[in-house]
């Protein structure tokens, strides 16, 4: 991280705020390749495992730099991207499944992926959020044994890395684009491979408080007739930091302990019947959803509208 720093300052690789931004100064991009670092020295330390896997989270990191020096179409990204999560798809032995769910699945993820992308926009927020999930992986992964350890420890030893250069007041350095994607990629072929082994879809709710602020955000923007491929500032965590002025790290924090709470009663309920589970996982569902509607009309209502 330190001499990527001293490269990328020398080489003028930074983030420049715009009136979109939650940020106001310069600030060094692309910190984020870390996770792809540690995913490359996992393979070579495990004698080449997960080879689909690695290539994936290589090309969704390299598309992602590439996306961060200098805008690509939304074409070529989308074609890395679907290319990248059938890889993922390969290595997680999805195809097992009926041939009609493989594009559902793919569409699916690459919908996720760049969810993932598009809620780092504050500092901590990809960091924390992510070692929510990953903490959840890791304890799952004790129990049942679902992936290789070191691939997961060493996912989390990056992740500590970035959040010390990432998460203050003013951050050292941005994920970007070759971050985001890279660790969202990761995270979910865990997950994916997760789902498969032990035949539970619920663990998707793992991504849940993403999911809900990025699903609402579209909807609303589409009600409104905004250009949804247009830089915005109007999802639930921009509206937290930039129009409550609360600190960034507290929205993260929020964020990543919802999720975290999410995840301990998925973890919970999982032992239960698939119809037990199936209940329990809409109420969860339900709830969240009624919870961050009722903080965004709140927030909209006194702090949004008035500006």
């Amino acid at each position: 991280m330190y001499v990527y720093m001293k490269i990328a300052s020398h080489y003028n690789i930074v983030d420049k705020p715009n009136e979109r931004s939650s940020h106001f100064q310069l600030t060094i991009r692309g910190g984020g390749i870390i996770f792809t670092l540690g995913v490359l020295y996992y393979f070579f330390a495990s004698s080449f495992s997960n080879p689909y896997f690695v290539l994936g989270t290589a090309m969704v990191a390299v598309v992602g730099f590439l996306d961060d020096l200098s805008p690509l179409s939304n074409k070529t990204r989308l074609i890395i991207h679907f290319s990248a999560v059938l890889l993922l798809l390969f290595q997680a032995s999805s195809f097992s499944y009926s041939w009609f769910l493989i594009p559902i699945f793919m569409l699916f993820i690459v919908a996720s992926l760049n969810s993932y992308n598009f809620m780092d926009g504050i500092n901590g927020i990809t960091a924390f959020y992510s070692l929510s999930v990953i903490a959840l992986l890791h304890y799952l992964n004790l129990e049942l044994a679902f992936i290789d350890q070191d691939l997961i420890v060493y996912t989390e030893i990056s992740l500590l890395i970035f959040t010390f250069y990432n998460a203050r007041k003013k951050a050292k350095c941005f994920a970007g684009d070759t971050g985001s994607l890279a660790i969202g990629y990761i995270l979910f072929f865990l997950t994916i491979v997760l789902m498969h082994q032990t035949e539970n879809p619920f663990y998707a709710l793992f991504f849940l408080v993403y999911g809900i602020d990025t699903a609402f955000t579209l909807l609303f923007r589409l009600i409104k007739k905004e250009n949804i491929y247009k830089a915005h500032r109007s999802h639930l965590y921009q509206y937290l930091a930039n129009e409550t002025k609360i600190s960034h790290l507290l929205v993260a924090l929020f964020f990543a302990f919802a999720q975290l709470l999410v995840g301990i009663l998925i973890i919970y309920f999982s032992k239960n019947s698939f119809s037990q589970q199936l209940i329990s996982s809409s109420i969860i569902l339900i709830s969240s959803s009624l919870l961050y509607l009722a903080i965004r009309r709140y927030i909209v209502q006194k702090y949004v509208n008035l500006n």
